[in-house]
């Protein structure tokens, strides 16, 4: 489930009703994106997903030549939005498959908030005169950064800031009877017979003038300047775009079948009744990436695997240490750190006879994937590799993505009964939880669920996740 901040993001978000809008994913980021301010983000090791964009303690400002004039903007409305709801749920599970598990919860949600708030933009005017204003020189250091490791920068043009400092409140109660030893929604923790009543309160308190939804453009430099792509908004241009060399010599090292499998055309005439697949977004060539990913991860030493299995899930809570760490693993030579991270990049030095392939790469692929999930969804990974049930879940997501992943559209499906039979119990919610998180519609009480396209990006990280962290428990 959502965190109490995100589903009220998300809500603005909806109520305004612009596509373009995104909502802030959690209160660090709330607190760091202005207007003007740069956000930052990484390419992708992997066809299936992307990587977050960052906000980041530069702006666009801190780039140009000085002025005196302060850049316009113009601020629309005092919008008021109150949203309370309650939800309950009365389950009565049945999916064991030789192993015996009674179970009859019956669970509330009540959950509420009253915000103000006004919608800042940039007029186009604004970004004319902006545009007269030249790139520092020299370049900054955080430039020079930035085009090395071949990022892309968006600016913020848009954003919905709090008018007042609001009291965000969430109320869940528990009844549970029968034999169990369950968790629900990952505050209601017992084993026992008879009846076990559970509340949980929390309340959260916004900061005015913190920012729930924003928009961006991508920001380009060229050989007279810079520019904003206006129009353009899907991620397809670069902001430090490549000379025709380097272009050339990053294609002569990729290795032929992976080339061509990535670059293989698509039939634009089908047989009739046929349904259209977007190559690369099959199961399969998900499958095979991660396949890759796994053998480059059994050429790493014992030391590495062992510091891996051990110290990521350590970092699942801090989701600023697991980026501190990739940043750390993309420096030449390696950076250092502190804590988890550190023991695992001591690992690494250990051993200078590198692999065919940089042991660094299996490990990023693997802190991408996992940064692409929810903070939420992190606790629930730590539990589950605690509870030693990584290979159950494993399958129970290649379930759904085998059959569903090249759907473009919503569609029903249904759990088979077995693969939800070793995971009775506390198991058993945290991957629904898991799940839910990923934008899957899912039942307690029912093995159906719904197939939502928003679940493929989080579904297929979480699929690459499982399938490297359950190699890692059996190395």
């Amino acid at each position: 489930m959502p965190s109490m901040f995100e589903r009220t993001s998300k809500n603005i978000t909806k109520e305004i009703g612009d596509k373009d809008l995104r909502p802030a994913k959690n209160l660090l980021s709330a607190t760091r994106i202005h207007q003007f301010s740069l956000l930052l983000k990484r390419k992708t090791h992997s066809q299936f997903w992307e990587q977050p964009e960052v906000p980041i303690e530069v702006s666009l400002m801190d780039i140009l030549e000085p002025s005196s004039s302060v850049p316009e903007t113009v601020k629309t409305g005092q919008f008021h939005i109150t949203d309370t709801a309650v939800k309950k749920w009365k389950a009565r599970v049945s999916v064991n498959a030789g192993v015996e598990a009674g179970l009859l919860p019956e669970a509330a949600e009540f959950y509420g908030s009253s915000l103000q708030y006004q919608i800042v933009t940039i007029p186009f005017h604004t970004w004319t005169d902006l545009q007269k204003r030249k790139l520092l020189d020299p370049e900054p250091l955080f430039l020079k950064q930035c085009r090395k490791t071949a990022v892309n920068l968006y600016v913020v043009t848009e954003i919905v800031e709090l008018l007042n400092s609001p009291v965000l409140y969430e109320t869940r109660s528990e009844n549970i009877l029968g034999k169990f030893s369950f968790t629900w929604n990952m505050f209601v923790k017992g084993e026992g017979a008879g009846e076990r009543l559970k509340v949980r309160e929390k309340e959260l308190t916004l900061q005015k003038g913190m920012v729930m939804a924003y928009k961006r453009k991508q920001l380009v430099f060229k050989e007279n300047g810079w520019d904003i792509y206006h129009i353009s908004d899907d991620d397809k241009q670069k902001t430090f775009p490549e000379d025709i060399k380097f272009r050339i010599m990053r294609s002569e090292g990729v290795k032929e079948h992976v080339r061509k499998a990535y670059t293989e055309e698509i039939p634009s005439v089908l047989p009739i009744g046929r349904i259209e697949k977007r190559f690369g977004q099959e199961f399969k060539h998900l499958q095979e990436e991660v396949s890759q990913q796994m053998e480059a991860l059994a050429q790493l030493t014992k030391g590495v695997q062992d510091a891996l299995f051990h110290n990521i899930p350590a970092m699942l809570g801090d989701r600023g240490a697991l980026q501190e760490l990739m940043d750390m693993l993309e420096q030449e030579p390696l950076g250092h750190l502190s804590g988890p991270g550190g023991t695992i990049l001591n690992e690494l030095r250990k051993d200078s006879s590198y692999p065919p392939v940089n042991p660094k790469y299996p490990i990023l692929y693997l802190l991408e994937a996992i940064l692409v999930l929810s903070d939420i969804q992190h606790d629930l990974l730590a539990q589950s590799k605690e509870k030693r049930i990584l290979l159950h879940q494993r399958e129970l997501v290649r379930s759904i993505l085998e059959p569903n992943l090249s759907y473009p559209w919503n569609i029903p499906f249904t759990i088979k009964p077995e693969l939800l039979a070793p995971l009775q119990g506390e198991g058993l919610a945290i991957t629904y939880g898991l799940l839910e998180e990923c934008g899957l519609k899912m039942q307690l009480d029912s093995p159906r669920s719904t197939w939502d396209l928003e679940a493929k990006k989080p579904l297929s990280a979480l699929y690459g996740i499982l399938s490297m962290l359950q190699q890692l428990a059996e190395a």
